[in-house]
């Protein structure tokens, strides 16, 4: 065995590049293709350097920043604004979940909005299982304004994850060609997303692309509900004129279920150099029982191709690091936009940390016996652009498997109940469909299954 061989990977990488090259130019069988590629692959590695843990190649930091930043795209100038533009709402404080509802029905531009039902767990149909049939804590009834009256059993969470359509980008970035420019409007929008929400009646809501944080936080706060918003560091919003501020994520919770115990924030990391993707986590502790738990939001790069998905595996990589940094052992539940199908590197890295033992809660609903990818809803985007008709799954609620147990899921509407036009629109104000998981907690977690 030859000791002297270098254990470094990049020098021995190199060195074996180096040996291939001098062959080739004295070769004169190899192709002028064969030549391009390693003198290619050689400016690579003359810039790039090996990951320790991977073995991949990765590319130079400064080629990282033009690719993992937004502003790396525009040559605009940033227009920084105040999340300002409803400083003029008003409104009672302690609107009630039905005088709220009725509130959102009468403004402007109104349509019905697509309803849903929910599907427990096992069951191909749905059925009418919701918020009214769920076992109420009697206990914590009138304690607080508005979903007061709906708080859950303290054994249970309802958790909403949403992709809102930031109204920057929505308005003025994401040419939904299908959808009437008055259905995109503001003020045609932010009642439709609050009825989405309070339809429901979640215990904790999890939302991306928010630019209107404090119509949110005022809104929400009449149902009793509190929340913590995280701005992506370069947002995209900020580069368009009339922008209400950057966009990010928010969570918000029930002040009459939970304490807060902690916030953290994160803006993700590729290969150690930062993002412009984040995530936001929240550890609650429920009132009744003490029992916490640990939320965590988020949403990862998007665009489509290879090494866009090479990124967000990397993001994940970083996502599950920070979320086993400051669960403490609590039941977790991540979920956001991870703009990645289930095909892709990601989905499988989340499901396989074995830290965090995660499922997924939409694929484990359906107890059919296929992988976990196969048994995702077929769609939880569903829009119309200038390249064409886009319908696909890219965004999840993740669980910990051993100590919280799935009960039911909300169901995606159907093709024509969506309409041709498909979404946003006047019948539903974002291009993502809501989802809503109801878990079953404990008063210690479960062990895991043998």
């Amino acid at each position: 065995m030859d000791d002297t061989k270098p254990q470094d990977g990049t020098i021995d990488m190199r060195q074996s590049l180096a040996l291939a090259e001098t062959l080739s130019r004295i070769s004169l069988m190899t192709s002028p293709a064969v030549r391009k590629r390693l003198a290619a692959r050689s400016l690579e590695l003359q810039f790039g350097h090996l990951d320790e843990d991977s073995g991949a190649f990765v590319p130079p930091k400064q080629f990282l920043l033009y690719l993992v930043r937004m502003g790396s795209f525009s040559s605009t100038p940033k227009i920084l604004n105040d999340d300002c533009q409803d400083n003029d709402i008003q409104m009672p404080i302690n609107f009630s979940r039905y005088e709220l509802i009725q509130y959102c029905q009468t403004q402007p531009q109104v349509h019905p909005m697509v309803k849903r039902a929910f599907r427990k767990v096992g069951e191909s149909n749905v059925d009418s299982y919701g918020f009214k049939f769920r076992k109420l804590n009697a206990l914590t009834k009138g304690l607080g304004p508005g979903c007061s009256d709906y708080v859950s059993s303290p054994y249970s969470l309802r958790i909403f994850q949403w992709n809102i359509l930031s109204q920057a980008l929505g308005q003025m970035n994401d040419n939904f060609v299908k959808c009437p420019d008055e259905a995109l409007e503001w003020n045609s929008r932010k009642f439709r997303i609050i009825e989405e929400i309070v339809e429901y009646c979640p215990d904790i809501i999890c939302l991306q692309e928010v630019d209107h944080f404090n119509f949110l936080k005022y809104v929400l706060g009449t149902q009793g509900y509190t929340g913590v918003f995280y701005p992506k560091p370069d947002s995209p919003c900020v580069y368009i004129s009339g922008n209400n501020g950057p966009d990010g994520c928010a969570i918000f919770y029930r002040t009459n279920k939970f304490d807060l115990v902690n916030i953290e924030s994160r803006i993700l990391e590729i290969w150690r150099v930062q993002s412009n993707q984040v995530a936001l986590l929240a550890n609650l502790r429920v009132k009744e029982t003490n029992q916490e738990v640990c939320v965590t939001t988020t949403h990862l790069k998007a665009r489509q191709g290879a090494f866009l998905s090479t990124l967000r595996n990397e993001q994940g990589k970083d996502l599950l690091q920070f979320v086993g940094q400051h669960c403490g052992g609590r039941p977790v539940v991540l979920c956001g936009d991870f703009n990645a199908e289930p095909v892709e590197p990601v989905y499988g890295t989340v499901l396989a940390d074995e830290h965090l033992n995660l499922g997924s809660a939409y694929a484990d609903c359906d107890t059919s016996n296929v992988n976990s990818a196969a048994r995702e809803p077929p769609y939880t985007t569903w829009k119309i652009r200038d390249e064409g008709e886009v319908c696909h799954t890219i965004d999840y609620v993740f669980y910990k498997k051993d100590s919280l147990e799935v009960e039911a899921v909300l169901e995606l509407p159907t093709g024509e109940e969506i309409g041709e036009d498909r979404v946003p629109s006047f019948s539903y104000p974002s291009d993502h469909f809501s989802l809503v998981c109801d878990f079953k907690i404990g008063d210690q977690p479960k062990k895991a299954a043998l």
